[in-house]
């Protein structure tokens, strides 16, 4: 018998000691008991602890404007979670969700990809990225103008830095799902939260984006570095890192790529007018800035005005949307339409930028005043002159006798 076997053969024969005995042997089933009610309660304080560890960053209030050089940087104050701020606004949605995911794909065959897949993903982040208009409600002392105000603004510093369009409509993006987040907002905090989500986009989008010390600048000292990147960091955690919106310039550059498309390897390169563009372009850059159109997806809002300036069986082409899924949108937007066409759109020549290039940066015009004639009534037009069998347009172009 090899030793191995004698030892344990004399421990099997050896009785158990005190030490030795099991620790359910010396605990009854009371003391069990009373042990497991004990982890749940452990179990209970530590998420407990995990739930009072969250935070939402608010902005409670500004430094008054008494420091030298006029600057009033911000006090940011962290606040613990509070339920009241992210309001259930799914009642006043109005999005059409029935045409949702299309089968077929109205993207072509790739080469490097299932396109039925690619359009499935594009369509699952739309839905994702909600915004809706009724944040307005959160704030008291906020107006639906001042956010015009604020983004006509935006789209003035992006022509002056040569900005893409995708850049600031990242910025809006951010700002209206930022300001769902948030409550009681003080209207002086508007142009901080703006500058900074135009500083965040620019990071996200553009080669060479402008320094911090050029945003600081533009504000004309009412913000300062320090108030942007603090602002950043609050921006960031609120938004939970979601910076990849599928904007409504991104829509339009598919729909009109998909409509021109006729070699399918070049996929990706623009095969479509540059005039076209900058028309459907600025006059989504108007319909934006009033609060109203968040009330439509951004695909709709595109698809809408894409049907504008051609025809529904072009949108229905490369947007896989019926004539049912935009006809809302489609009316709400004629009165802009009216307004946007008096306004020629022109290519304009920025330094440093490709002439095929030109038209993906973002330009200004006079939006503001063509969004109070829009809401002044004067362009308003009959919804019964819509129709969805229209070869030439929704609305056709004025006469040019009639141009000015």
């Amino acid at each position: 018998m090899s030793r191995r076997s004698s030892r344990l053969q004399a421990k099997q024969q050896q009785p158990l000691s005190c030490q030795e005995e099991s620790p359910q042997e010396l605990q009854g089933p009371e003391h069990l008991q009373t042990r497991k009610r004990r982890t749940a309660e452990e179990i209970k304080k530590r998420e407990d602890g995990k739930i009072a560890k969250k935070h939402q960053y608010e902005i409670k209030s500004c430094w008054p404007p008494t420091i030298t050089g006029g600057i009033s940087p911000c006090l940011i104050i962290e606040t613990p979670h509070k339920e009241s701020v992210t309001t259930d606004f799914s009642r006043f949605k109005k999005y059409r969700f029935r045409n949702l995911f299309i089968n077929p794909s109205p993207l072509p065959e790739l080469n490097w990809g299932n396109s039925k897949d690619v359009w499935l993903n594009i369509l699952k982040k739309e839905n994702r990225y909600a915004h809706c208009k009724h944040f307005t409600s959160l704030h008291s002392s906020l107006q639906p103008h001042m956010r015009s105000i604020l983004l006509d603004w935006l789209l003035e510093v992006c022509e002056v830095y040569a900005l893409h369009r995708e850049t600031f409509y990242l910025a809006q993006d951010f700002f209206d799902r930022f300001m769902l987040t948030q409550k009681n907002i003080n209207k002086s905090m508007l142009q901080l939260i703006g500058i900074t989500s135009l500083f965040i986009a620019s990071k996200l989008e553009e080669i060479y984006a402008p320094k911090i010390q050029e945003f600081a600048y533009v504000t004309d000292g009412a913000c300062s570095e320090d108030d942007i990147v603090r602002m950043e960091l609050i921006m960031l955690k609120a938004l939970k890192w979601e910076l990849c919106p599928v904007t409504i310039v991104s829509w339009l550059n598919l729909y009109l790529q998909v409509d021109a498309l006729k070699d399918v390897p070049k996929v990706l390169l623009p095969q479509y007018s540059q005039e076209k563009f900058i028309q459907i372009a600025q006059l989504l850059d108007l319909c934006i800035l009033d609060v109203n159109s968040l009330d439509f997806q951004y695909r709709t809002l595109a698809a809408a005005a894409l049907c504008h300036y051609t025809s529904i069986e072009v949108v229905k082409k490369a947007s896989g949307l019926d004539w049912d899924s935009i006809s809302e949108c489609a009316e709400w937007m004629v009165p802009f339409v009216s307004v946007a066409k008096k306004v020629p759109a022109k290519l304009k020549n920025f330094k440093k930028v490709a002439a095929e290039d030109r038209h993906n940066i973002q330009t200004h015009t006079n939006y503001l005043d063509m969004l109070e004639e829009v809401n002044s009534g004067v362009a308003s037009t009959a919804p019964g002159q819509l129709s969805p069998v229209s070869t030439g347009g929704i609305i056709t172009p004025p006469k040019s006798t009639e141009k000015k």
